[in-house]
């Protein structure tokens, strides 16, 4: 695998488009029901942070991620997670999880959810250490759940 070398920085209000394009033709908001509209509103969700990563090759948009610094129980929280969907299996995923550890490195926790259905992404987490503590069936759609998984960074 030859991982792509990203750059990730603080989203312009230019590009919250790109990204609520790339969100509602991407799983798993696509099995959830969510269009473009309501990509954009959790993009622009109060207590957010959105990072964009960018080739370091030709510049280009190649991901991003979305956290909130005290979005669960007073915790850092990746809200999402995005590859477009032509550079997946690059290594940008797992960068932009390194990223979001090395950006909340003083805090302890570190958590995010993941839809029970999205098996690429928990393998993911996962392998990077996140352990599932928790479970919200039915929580997005009925017959799924969300799990909640957890990282300490201390």
């Amino acid at each position: 695998m030859h991982e792509t070398q990203i750059r990730v920085t603080a989203a312009t209000l230019d590009e919250y488009d790109w990204c609520a394009a790339q969100m509602a033709f991407s799983e798993p908001w696509i099995t959830l029901g969510r269009d473009h509209g309501s990509c954009r509103d959790t993009l622009n969700r109060p207590g957010t942070d959105l990072f964009l990563a960018r080739s370091n090759e030709n510049d280009q948009p190649v991901g991003f991620l979305l956290v909130a610094p005290y979005g669960f129980a007073g915790s850092p929280y990746i809200a999402a997670i995005l590859v477009a969907a032509d550079m997946r299996g690059l290594g940008i995923g797992s960068e932009l999880i390194r990223f979001a550890e090395r950006h909340f490195a003083g805090r302890a926790h570190l958590f995010l959810l993941v839809s029970s259905f999205n098996q690429k992404a928990r393998s993911l987490y996962l392998r990077h250490g996140y352990e599932c503590v928790g479970e919200l069936k039915d929580y997005c759609m009925p017959g799924q759940s969300e799990l909640i998984l957890h990282k300490g960074l201390a």
